[in-house]
């Protein structure tokens, strides 16, 4: 089978023909995830080494697939909960088995950079970083993670650029813990935000509710990292940027359905939700109850 080329196809084929949903339009910083289903045949690809590191995660049927990197081989039925890493620079040599389904994947692709800031945030040198190569590993966490970034890809980006900044985090986190030859513990340093800096980021915040709010530009603020930030900002408050925004957001929804005559979906894009929807849903989880119950009655 290794020597016989069956159905073979270039690399950018082989992806593109396959691709089904894309987050390059959407702007999120060091990720670019993509789904991909690729017709009910065998089909073998050499990968050239990429500049980014590479999260393959199964979502269809299990599928037998054959992987050669740094001259190991390496085949498995691979099935839904599995995880394929491989490390930017190392080219990869693959042959996808036939089967009667269309072999569906979640493509995840990390920036370098992102995993070396995650790093030197959790007191580890991200130059000595050395993610490994791991096929068909069991990792339902990743799954998870994936399968979250993958609803925020389907609903274009509905929850907003914290919240997939805060799941990129996680999913960064757990590659360094796992995917890596790193041995020590990852955690944060022991530091905490100034008083000054915590008000600084929180006069930001609710000055700007309504806008799309990223890491960055809240971190800028404080001129201090992103992912830095994020760590120091949920030891301060409790929970996360992210959670903290959603939070504030439906605090003033609540003030406006009760002191304003203004809709509500007026009121959830002033606050900074993308729709009315999307405001009734986090206004239940966090309230219990809808806008609608919430407005007094004329």
């Amino acid at each position: 089978m290794r020597s016989t080329l069956i159905n073979s196809v270039k690399p950018e084929e082989w992806l593109n023909k396959s691709l089904v949903l894309s987050s390059q339009q959407m702007g999120w910083n060091g990720i670019l995830v993509q789904q991909h289903q690729s017709v009910p045949t065998s089909a073998e690809v050499e990968i050239p080494a990429l500049s980014n590191h590479w999260l393959n995660l199964p979502l269809g049927q299990p599928v037998r697939l054959t992987q050669k990197c740094n001259d190991c081989w390496h085949d498995s039925i691979v099935k839904k909960g599995d995880s394929i890493f491989v490390p930017a620079g190392q080219p990869s040599y693959w042959h996808c088995g036939e089967t009667d389904t269309a072999k569906q994947m979640l493509h995840i692709h990390l920036k370098p950079e992102l995993i070396t800031q995650v790093a030197e945030t959790s007191d580890l040198n991200g130059d000595q970083i050395n993610l490994v190569n791991c096929f068909s590993k069991p990792d339902l966490h990743l799954q998870q993670i994936g399968m979250l970034l993958l609803a925020e890809l389907k609903s274009n980006g509905i929850m907003g650029r914290l919240y997939v900044e805060s799941l990129t985090q996680v999913l960064v986190i757990h590659l360094l813990r796992h995917y890596s030859a790193v041995t020590q513990t990852i955690t944060p340093k022991q530091e905490s935000l100034t008083r000054v800096q915590l008000r600084q980021a929180i006069d930001y915040i609710h000055t700007h509710l309504d806008r799309d709010l990223s890491l960055a530009e809240i971190a800028e603020v404080i001129n201090i990292s992103p992912t830095y930030f994020a760590s120091l900002f949920k030891r301060a408050i409790g929970t996360s940027p992210h959670q903290y925004v959603i939070q504030q957001r439906v605090e003033q929804a609540k003030l406006m359905l009760s002191k304003t005559d203004l809709a509500i979906a007026d009121i959830a894009l002033q606050v900074g939700f993308s729709s009315q929807s999307h405001l009734t849903q986090q206004f239940k989880r966090l309230t219990g109850m809808t806008p609608k119950q919430v407005r007094p009655s004329p």
